[in-house]
Parts: C-alpha cells; structure tokens; sequence
C-alpha cells in the first residue's frame, strides 16, 4: 500500500504561494530558515502578496500544520526563524 501524502506537503511542496527550497524546515538553524525563505520569497514568480509577507504566512503555515506534533524545540527553531525573517526584511521584531 502507498502511504498517501497529507495536504499540507502538497501544498508546501507545489503552492502558488511560492517556490521553496528543498528541506527549508528542516534546518536546525533559525537564520538558515529565514535566509532560505528569503532568497525563495523574492525569487517566486508564483506568490501573490509581496516577499515578507509570503516568506511569513509559508513559514506560520508549516508551524500551524504540524501543530501538536511538533516537538517543542523544533518550535523554538520555527519561531526563532519569525523573528530572523523580519530582521531579514528590516522589519521589527515582535516582543
């Protein structure tokens, strides 16, 4: 039997939101995450509003998807990542 693909990885994977990198969450670096969003942000052709706020909603999306099956440090790399994102576009960082 083939193990069906959840929704969310489709959609991370093939979104009009934008083009990502290959394993962009699973890195273990914030800066890393951001930087790669970022770059993939600014690069797509295919998102609709402008980088930061694409870069952003991808980002909350794969942390709301994973939900209670993210371990908390894993969480604190994704949220940490928020926060590089908007240092990353000059933006201020929420307290």
């Amino acid at each position: 039997m083939i193990a069906k693909k959840k929704w969310s990885a489709e959609v991370t994977e093939h979104s009009d939101a934008m083009d990502l990198e290959d394993h962009v969450f699973q890195s273990n670096e914030a800066r890393k995450i951001a930087a790669s969003l970022k770059r993939s942000a600014e690069h797509s052709h295919r998102r609709k509003a402008e980088p930061f706020q694409s870069a952003m909603s991808m980002l909350n999306f794969y942390i709301n998807r994973a939900g209670k099956n993210l371990p908390a440090t894993r969480k604190k790399v994704l949220e940490d990542a928020k926060d590089e994102l908007r240092t990353a576009f000059g933006r201020d960082k929420e307290d």
